[in-house]
Formats: C-alpha cells, structure tokens, sequence
C-alpha cells in the first residue's frame, strides 16, 4: 500500500510524542504496575491522534483505516507492550462500534471526549468463564422501565481500572446465542477520576507475566442501572458488531507487531557483533546468520499480509479471512522471534530489563488476546470451506 506525506506527518508526530512523553517513564510505569492512562490520553488527544478514523464531527479526522495502521505500528516504537496496548483498545477496539452505530447523543456524550483525550474507554467482553467463546458469556441486562439493570462479570479488562465507560457486550433477550447479545454503553464513574459508578466493583487487580503497565482488571457488575438509550444500535446484534470491532482489532495487531519485530532483529544483530566467543564473534556463527535472515523474511512477508490486507479493507472488501491470517501469524512471530532472539542473548536475555526478554514477556499475549491462536484457525478453515459457520 501506497503511504501518502499525510501518514508520514502522523508518524512524525507520533514519534516525537513517544520520544518526549512516553519512553522517559516506561521503567517507571512498568515498575508501577500501571501509567497514567488519562495524562497520557490526553496528550495523543490534543495532538489530534485518538480519532484518526472517526468522525471529523465528534473531534475526530474522518481518515480511512490505514491511517489507524500507521499509528498501530509506530507505537510499537514504545519500549513496553502494556502503554501501546492501552491506547490500541482506547482507539480500535472499544470505539469503532460506537462511531458507526451509535446514537448522535451517545456519540457526544462518550465518543467526542475520547477522542479528546478527556476519557478512557474499555471493552468488556472477556468472561472468566467466556474468553475466545464469545457466545458463552453469561452477563445479562434485562429491562426496567426506561433503563437496563447489567449484572454479571468481565475479566481480562484492559485500561478497566481506570476506564471512565465500558462498552459492555451483554446477553439482553432471546436464547440463541449469536442473536441475544447487545452493546451498552456502561458509565464506569460519576466523572472524571470519580467514584465507581453504584454496582461496579473492581474484584482484583490482575497480574500477569507481561504487558505490566497496562492495567487489567476483574471486574463486577451488581444491577448496574444503565439507561436504555446507552444501547449502541438495535438490541440483539451486539455479536455482529463485536465481531467486525474485532477485524480492526486483528489488523491493529498485526501493525503494531512490526516495528517491534524489527527491533527485536536489530538489536539482537548489534548484540551479536559485539558478545565474542570461541575467538570470533557471535555473529560469525553461520547458524545465527541464517536464523536471523529467516527472521527477518518472516516478518517482511508478514508486512506484506498486513499491508494488503489493511487495502483491501479501506477498499470496502470483508478481510474475516485475511484479518485472522494477519493476527495469527504476527502472533506466532511475537513468539518465534523473541524466543529466538532471547536465546542468542544468552545470560543477558533472562534478565528482566532487556528489551528482548521484555518482549518475550509481553509478546506472548498476542496469540492469546483478541481471539486465540486457535480461534483465528478455526475462522480461517471456515472461510475456506473446511468447517462449518454458525447455523451452517
């Protein structure tokens, strides 16, 4: 794909932004557990960079899709997973269904302050008994008189502990599971750092092995009263549009894996000159030559998938299929290339602050979020016509 001096200028910018405001404090935010989700938000905001694709209306810049890829891939320029992550789901993973479906009002009253960087937004689908299954989630909001009352779970939360609003994936009415579900928009606070809105309780805060900077909460939902115009579309086709938030969430992280990708090569090809052994360098070793070259083939066919697909996509085609293959093979690259890498670190690479073994850490969620390694497989066999489709 053909990338204009527009995209360049967001990459530009964007760059700067990481360079100035984000890198300087990554150890620290790392260290914390969390950053500063609404500080940072809002600097990308007042830069103009949290709408890129949504409408100029609501603050955002009416720009098509690649425009969101540009920004995907260069902030993998951040030296963490967990801030980029973050500001991924803010801006491709809990928006887009509110930006094409929702309401005038609820468009204003969620959508413009987060492109403004005034609010941080969440999707709340992950269960702790429904993760790539999206069908099995349990939680439920039925209807008293002009509002909804919301109880159940979300886990696996990104930016939840500090959201200001959730776009929530609820079973509403019916019993067929692909037709009951809706999207809500769920107020987190009674404002701007306020207090958990009546109902909600944060169960945990969850640790993980990786991604230490992004917040992930386990979160409850106890007859969370919601007005029933918080309903983003019609009532019953929130698996629809989970769904399609889904495709830019896949392509998202195909994106944003390639810089990383590459700079995990890099470095590990300047640590290779310079770490001497058995009277030569690491380097000379044939062996690590020709796994790095494999490497770096691997990524830049999968620069190639994603690109394409990211064309066909802003030219209006379905890419269910080429969003899967992009998510499932970035993922296992995040795997290969870190695993390798790490290896040819020896010693240095199994310690924590290495920015390969960092990556091996962080990296290895992106065969597991979004939709499992597993899951993209069996979307990929379907649109092939080796499994069967929902009803099919």
């Amino acid at each position: 794909m053909q990338l204009t001096h527009d995209h360049e200028q967001i990459r530009d910018t964007l760059t700067r932004y990481i360079d100035e405001h984000i890198n300087p404090h990554v150890d620290e935010w790392e260290a914390a557990e969390i950053f500063p989700a609404h500080q940072v938000f809002k600097g990308l905001g007042e830069l103009g960079l949290l709408g890129l694709t949504k409408p100029v209306e609501y603050g955002g810049m009416g720009l098509d899709y690649s425009y969101s890829m540009v920004m995907a891939e260069t902030l993998g320029r951040i030296t963490c997973g967990g801030v980029p992550m973050a500001i991924g789901v803010h801006t491709d993973m809990c928006t887009p269904a509110l930006a094409r479906f929702g309401s005038d009002e609820l468009k204003r009253e969620f959508l413009a302050p987060a492109i403004a960087g005034d609010m941080v937004g969440c999707i709340g689908v992950s269960e702790p008994g429904a993760g790539s299954d999206v069908a099995a989630i349990k939680s439920h909001a039925r209807k008293d008189g002009g509002d909804y009352l919301i109880s159940g779970q979300k886990m696996w939360i990104t930016n939840s502990l500090q959201a200001d609003w959730m776009c929530m994936l609820v079973n509403t009415e019916g019993s067929n599971p692909h037709k009951n579900k809706s999207l809500i928009m769920v107020p987190m606070r009674d404002g701007p750092n306020g207090k958990l809105t009546k109902g909600i309780s944060v169960a945990q805060k969850i640790r993980k092995i990786g991604m230490d900077s992004s917040d992930t909460g386990l979160i409850y939902f106890d007859e969370v009263r919601v007005p029933q115009r918080n309903l983003i579309g019609q009532e019953g086709q929130g698996f629809i549009y989970q769904m399609q938030q889904f495709q830019e969430e896949r392509l998202w992280a195909g994106a944003n894996a390639l810089w990383v990708l590459d700079e995990c090569i890099r470095q590990t090809i300047e640590w290779a000159q310079q770490r001497k052994l058995f009277g030569g360098a690491l380097i000379d070793q044939q062996w690590v030559q020709f796994k790095l070259v494999e490497l770096q083939t691997e990524v830049e066919a999968l620069r190639a998938l994603t690109w394409s697909a990211c064309e066909r996509y802003v030219a209006g085609d379905d890419v269910l299929q080429w969003a899967s293959m992009v998510k499932l093979k970035a993922g296992r690259l995040m795997r290969e290339v870190s695993d390798t890498c790490l290896q040819f670190w020896g010693g240095m690479g199994y310690t924590l602050d290495n920015r390969v073994s960092r990556l091996y850490r962080d990296g290895r969620l992106a065969s597991i979020g979004g939709g499992a390694d597993e899951v993209m497989m069996g979307i990929i066999a379907k649109t092939m016509g080796m499994a069967k489709r929902h009803g099919g």
